[in-house]
């Protein structure tokens, strides 16, 4: 993919930019005006899913195939010390693993891959003084809260390594900004994303079983899988069912725009450090969701309750006054519109971004 031309707007790396997060935040970049280029190693993404943001957004991106631990291509990438002017305004992070159980059995492979390839990102981005970051956090580090909603204020823990590794590079963000307050930081804690595009065209496509509710949910519906197993029914929530706050992926990409702008809005000579959870602060249950993705699809969603699944945690939703205050953002969509644009992208790609490849493959071999 060849880079679009410079507009007016940033130029800004996303690292992991082809996954499900960054591919919406690409898009949402594109759209306003910012050139964007992808770092990305497609060990959980596929290339399809950023030409499909450029047959959204009208404009073209540059794909940089490589890994965040390969410090010399990091170099490259960001220019030189003491060359001219940094090829990049800012980094948006989302380059990491992120599988819960994966995490438990893998642990050495999240840290090598989430700490240490954040530790070799930072480092270049220093060495070209590109020191813009906006860095893709999550509710984990909350661990088990004590209460809800839950501000950002809290205090931290974590339950399993995937967790652990987002709390360690947190602070490791934080000691970077005390060492060198010229450093424009924002750490985004999200709750649990779902939804897709409104155009059924970019989704998310969990690469075996899905580690999110959602889209089991989805593949449930669709007919791909028998039923949803809801791990626990005896939780003190109202329906016994673990309780969580869901918030669209287009509602969290545009929270990346709006931290990159909050980062700005100083000087542009001294730095910020922001925090923020990015959540809506309604609590949803397992079982109100799959009533609502009912009503969406149209289709029935078997259910088994079997027993609680280790690490789980009764009830997490957020308090994001923070974010409305310091980001100016808010969610702007519901769990309605989340399970009606969740099914449009699973109806038309039931296979996900893999049947594109497979049709591009039958006709090529056609021609």
């Amino acid at each position: 993919m060849a880079a679009s031309e410079p507009s007016s707007g940033q130029r800004v790396l996303v690292t992991g930019g082809a996954g499900y997060i960054g591919s919406h935040t690409c898009l949402e970049l594109l759209q306003a005006g910012h050139s964007v280029t992808v770092l990305d190693n497609l060990c959980n993404s596929s290339p399809e899913s950023l030409k499909r943001v450029e047959s959204l957004a009208g404009r073209a991106l540059e794909l940089v195939q490589g890994d965040i631990r390969d410090f010399d291509l990091l170099r490259r990438l960001l220019g030189s010390p003491g060359g001219k002017q940094p090829a990049f305004d800012a980094v948006v992070h989302f380059a990491g693993l992120k599988a819960v159980g994966e995490s438990v059995a893998q642990p050495l492979a999240y840290f090598d891959n989430n700490v240490a390839g954040t530790v070799c990102l930072l480092r270049a981005m220093a060495e070209a003084a590109v020191k813009t970051l906006v860095f893709s956090s999550s509710a984990t580090v909350y661990g088990d809260p004590a209460s809800v909603p839950i501000s950002e204020d809290f205090s931290r823990s974590a339950t399993n390594p995937y967790g652990r590794s987002k709390l360690v590079i947190e602070d490791i963000l934080e000691d970077l900004y005390r060492s060198d307050p010229a450093w424009c930081i924002a750490r985004l804690r999200y709750f649990n994303p779902g939804g897709a595009h409104v155009s059924g065209l970019i989704g998310e496509d969990p690469q075996g079983t899905p580690n999110n509710l959602m889209p089991y949910v989805s593949q449930v519906a669709i007919g791909q899988r028998e039923c949803l197993q809801v791990f626990g029914g005896d939780y003190p929530t109202p329906d016994g069912t673990g309780v969580r706050d869901y918030i669209h992926v287009v509602d969290l990409a545009n929270g990346h725009l709006a931290a990159l702008r909050a980062l700005r809005q100083d000087d542009g000579q001294s730095g910020r450090f922001l925090t923020v959870n990015l959540g809506t602060g309604v609590g949803v249950s397992v079982l109100d969701l799959v009533k609502a993705f009912e009503r969406a699809s149209g289709r029935s969603v078997p259910c088994r309750v079997v027993a609680r699944r280790a690490g789980d945690v009764a009830a997490c939703y957020a308090n994001p006054a923070l974010a409305k205050t310091l980001l100016g953002w808010q969610a702007q969509r519901n769990l309605a519109d989340m399970c009606a644009d969740a099914w449009r992208w699973q109806s038309q790609n039931p296979q996900g971004y893999r049947q594109s490849a497979a049709q591009a493959h039958s006709d090529g071999a056609t021609r």
